[in-house]
């Protein structure tokens, strides 16, 4: 410990060191200008990356959290530095992102007197985070940033936000480093109760047709290798959530593929047949369950979760247990039996066939006609050796990515599964280049969502950031197209887009590019992509009323999914 007295703008520099910190993303403005005076001094330890708005400041925090498993970081001034972050704050919160937002405020004594650019960020963030808090102290910062840390990566991860008063960042106080073990009120990890344990264990053993449910949880736990030998000691067929797809390889024998309203025709039809549901590290989001007053009623369900809020929150569960899944599914699958499932996990077959042979090939490999989605999206996965870091925007692009990948390694897949926030693909993608440098990062994004944060071109052409963008360009807002295609007779109000000249904005930013029209350029054209260092925009002219199925509609049994349209 020093004895020399520093700035609380100093005091945060030291502080984010001692958390592990290397980098942060970004805006400078009048409120924070003290904090970024002081990380001038400290450009060798925290690289700082300047991004183009606050928006994608934060969502390049979430990916590179998301990819990395460390704390993401924003740094952003006050007023509409602020708020320009609260929908990648929402978005965090529902995708359990650890991220901490640090916000400059205005001095403490101007505190409610509608000074220039104040807004109360506290009270305005606070629905959607974990912890928010404003530091009004120069003595304040040091545990402040401490406890931040420790909330926004322990039990269920999310967001923080620091509200930074410029008093405080300019006082002085000394520097105290200390560790947390816990926080009074705060129960990061549940207790499990050992009874949960010999239960759901006995519930397994004695199942004839169960279905596991893969979600995020197993990735953030790190229970990727608890959960494979689980499934594959007493042989149970899993499916997998969006954000949970890269837990298990996709080519795993026991993988049913994804859930939910786009997902696997046999992994839903199952769902509805199985005498057991055993639901690792997911919340039952309604994209997932369908009919909730129809979902699984067969079955008996056991429930592994860190988070008490999720169990019976949206369905009803025989066994919950609480806890990491990580320690929970190893005690679990200490006390399973060896088992065999043949002929349950063979019923899957024939769902899994028809899918294929009416959605499926005829997406990937169509005979003639323009280039459809899902064929871009397979060919860029076998290009890539199943091994790329997939990042996506929101859309049918997103879902088209999520179907068509293929993957062989963790925490390869980014995309804004709770709140479906457009314009997430390309910071995200950014933040994720930085979170996992040594790894491939393809982002697919159609032409609303890349419009809605294109200025993030320029943090990529500064940094030269080897994002590999595809941009599925079909002219229209897809996804709403598709449903009003479906719900609302073709009635195609305000979705068709007319697009920029792309060769000519990826010019400006000095990004290489080139445009596909044909099938017969796709391979050339994916396989330079990736074989150019740095940045890379490839911008390919799909169908334009191409739709992603199957689907599960709205209100509909999970189970009802329609093959054609």
């Amino acid at each position: 410990m020093t004895t020399t007295k520093l700035t609380g703008a100093e005091i945060l520099m030291k502080s984010l060191l001692a958390e592990g910190v290397t980098t942060l993303f970004g805006y400078p403005g009048g409120a924070i200008m003290p904090v970024f005076d002081a990380l001038y001094d400290y450009r060798d330890r925290l690289h700082h990356i300047l991004v183009r708005h606050e928006q994608g400041a934060i969502h390049s925090a979430e990916g590179y959290a998301r990819v990395s498993g460390k704390v993401g970081v924003c740094l952003v001034t006050s007023g509409p530095g602020a708020t320009n972050t609260v929908t990648g704050i929402a978005d965090a919160m529902l995708d359990s992102t650890p991220v901490v937002v640090i916000a400059g405020q205005v001095g403490a004594k101007m505190l409610g007197t509608d000074a220039f650019q104040e807004c109360d960020i506290v009270n305005v963030t606070q629905p959607i985070t974990k912890w928010a808090y404003q530091i009004r102290s120069a003595e304040d910062v040091a545990p402040a940033i401490k406890k931040a840390f420790y909330i926004a990566q322990s039990g269920r991860p999310g967001p923080v936000v620091l509200d930074f008063t410029k008093n405080a960042q300019n006082e002085t106080a000394i520097y105290k480093d200390s560790k947390i073990g816990f926080l009074r009120s705060y129960e990061a990890v549940p207790p499990t109760s050992p009874q949960s344990i010999t239960e759901a264990a006995e519930l397994i053993n004695a199942a004839k047709k169960p279905l596991v449910l893969i979600g995020q949880g197993v990735e953030l736990g790190g229970a990727q290798e608890e959960v494979r030998q689980l499934i594959e000691k007493a042989d149970l067929p899993a499916g997998c959530t969006l954000l949970g797809l890269s837990c298990l390889p996709s080519a795993h024998p026991l993988n049913v593929g994804m859930l939910g309203m786009h997902g696997s025709l046999a992994s839903n039809v199952k769902t509805q047949e199985c005498d057991l549901l055993i639901a690792i590290g997911m919340r039952f989001d309604d994209r997932i369950t369908g009919n909730i007053s129809t979902y699984a009623c067969q079955a008996k369900k056991i429930h592994f979760d860190i988070d008490p809020a999720e169990i019976n929150k949206n369905v009803s569960v025989d066994v919950a247990v609480l806890g990491n899944c990580k320690e929970t599914v190893a005690q679990v699958s200490a006390l399973v039996k060896p088992n065999q499932h043949k002929h349950w996990r063979e019923s899957f077959n024939d769902h899994l066939e028809k899918e294929n042979r009416i959605v499926i090939e005829p997406e990937v490999h169509p005979s003639d006609g323009p280039i459809k989605m899902g064929e871009v999206v397979n060919k860029v996965s076998t290009h890539a050796h199943e091994k790329a870091i997939i990042v996506t925007d929101v859309g049918q692009n997103q879902m088209m990515a999520a179907r068509y990948s293929r993957f062989t390694l963790n925490r390869s897949i980014v995309t804004s599964g709770g709140m479906g926030t457009m314009g997430f693909g390309l910071p995200a993608a950014v933040g994720a280049t930085f979170g996992a440098p040594e790894r491939t990062v393809c982002l697919f994004v159609g032409d609303g969502g890349f419009q809605m944060t294109i200025e993030e071109l320029g943090t990529i052409m500064e940094n030269q950031c080897p994002v590999k963008i595809v941009l599925l360009n079909n002219n229209f807002l897809g996804n709403v197209r598709q449903w009003q295609e479906l719900f609302f007779q073709r009635r195609y109000s305000f979705t068709h887009m007319l697009s920029p000249d792309y060769s000519k904005i990826a010019e400006a930013y000095h990004i290489p590019y080139r445009l596909v029209t044909e099938r017969k350029g796709l391979d050339v054209a994916i396989q330079q992509m990736l074989d150019t260092n740095g940045p890379y925009l490839l911008e390919v002219a799909v169908m334009e009323e191409d739709n992603v199925l199957p689907m599960c509609c709205p209100g509909n049994d999970v189970d009802d999914m329609i093959l054609d349209i």
